[in-house]
């Protein structure tokens, strides 16, 4: 018999391609969604990859509330937790953000382990695993975890790492079977399934829509959301990876390298795409207009790189290269008309 897992935040950018891998490597799939009025939408991104959404099942459950989720994870072997604000419509008070992410994250693990779930795999973030973002450049592990007494830390920074660390806090106060393990991924690109919920890919789209007026000191540790869906995967069921941390991150590139491979691959269609450098000064005197830019400034002019080593030897897991993620994701962002 074919096993189950529930797919949190199921209308969500990585969720939607965790959802799309489990489902072509034969798993029945439960996605919670905030509202049943999503599924159809879920089910038509899937139907255009050509994956076959008969064994998906949708759960209305809210991570504010406690209704629903009992009902969703009745019977499961897995939970991938992947639901998580993120985004220009995110909130961006930690006081907003909190709920959501460690009282949401408990709400699931409660319910996991009163169903008996094998495995939580939740999604973290690679900033949990950062030295203080206004030191020097830095190469971390899964070893590290910031000091929440860190000044400058922005809000969703903030959540992640209370989220996770109330996660660890829980299961290690747990006497049933349940185990967890955690994924950290860098800056998450890739093909969108749908214009819906672009997540972390605005930062592409607002370079092709001509928003951003030129190129900040600003780098990210690119992963491509198909690699990181089949790390959350293959975390779900080998032994080896229960009780630990896996950094999820590729190559490092600086904005203006980023802007530099979508004019060089799509020509006029990157004709938007800024081509100067913006000084720090006025990065952070604009940033005081964009919550997107406000969560970016501590990291200005700084390389904070981590190390993906221990997913690449437990699993053999490896990244597409930067340019592949880069460019499909900007076709893609083209191709749904998400501009």
């Amino acid at each position: 018999m074919a096993e189950t897992v529930l797919v949190t935040g199921g209308t969500g950018y990585i969720a939607g391609w965790c959802i799309a891998g489990l489902l072509q490597q034969g798993y029945h799939v439960r996605a919670s969604v905030r509202s049943l009025s999503r599924e159809p939408a879920l089910r038509a991104a899937l139907s255009r990859l050509a994956v076959d959404p008969t064994h998906l099942s949708c759960f209305a459950a809210d991570l504010t509330r406690d209704d629903g989720w009992d009902d969703a994870l009745r019977g499961c072997d897995y939970v991938l937790h992947v639901a998580s604000p993120l985004g220009l419509d995110a909130p961006q008070t930690i006081d907003e953000m909190i709920t959501p992410a460690r009282d949401g994250t408990l709400r699931i693990l409660r319910a996991a382990t009163r169903a008996g779930v094998r495995r939580v795999v939740m999604t973290s973030a690679a900033t949990v695993a950062t030295p203080p973002l206004q030191g020097p450049d830095s190469l971390s592990d899964e070893s590290v975890w910031f000091d929440p007494a860190e000044t400058n830390v922005t809000p969703y920074r903030q959540a992640k790492r209370q989220a996770e660390r109330a996660a660890w806090d829980f299961i290690a106060e747990q006497s049933g079977s349940t185990t967890l393990t955690t994924i950290l991924p860098g800056a998450v690109f890739g093909p969108i399934m749908g214009a819906d919920n672009l997540g972390s890919v605005q930062v592409i789209a607002r370079l092709l829509q001509g928003r951003a007026k030129g190129n900040p000191r600003l780098g990210f540790e690119v992963v491509d959301v198909r690699d990181l869906a089949e790390l959350h995967i293959r975390a779900m069921t080998l032994p080896e990876a229960a009780s630990q941390r896996f950094l999820a991150v590729g190559e490092f590139l600086w904005m203006a390298q980023l802007s530099g491979l979508l004019r060089t691959e799509l020509g006029a269609a990157a004709s938007k795409v800024p081509t100067r450098d913006i000084p720090d000064w006025l990065l952070r005197v604009l940033a005081r207009f964009d919550p997107l830019l406000r969560g970016l400034t501590p990291n200005l002019g700084r390389a904070h790189r981590h190390s993906a080593e221990k997913a690449r030897h437990l699993f053999g897991w490896q990244t597409r290269p930067a340019r592949t993620t880069v460019i499909d994701c900007a076709r893609s962002l083209i191709h749904y008309k998400a501009l």
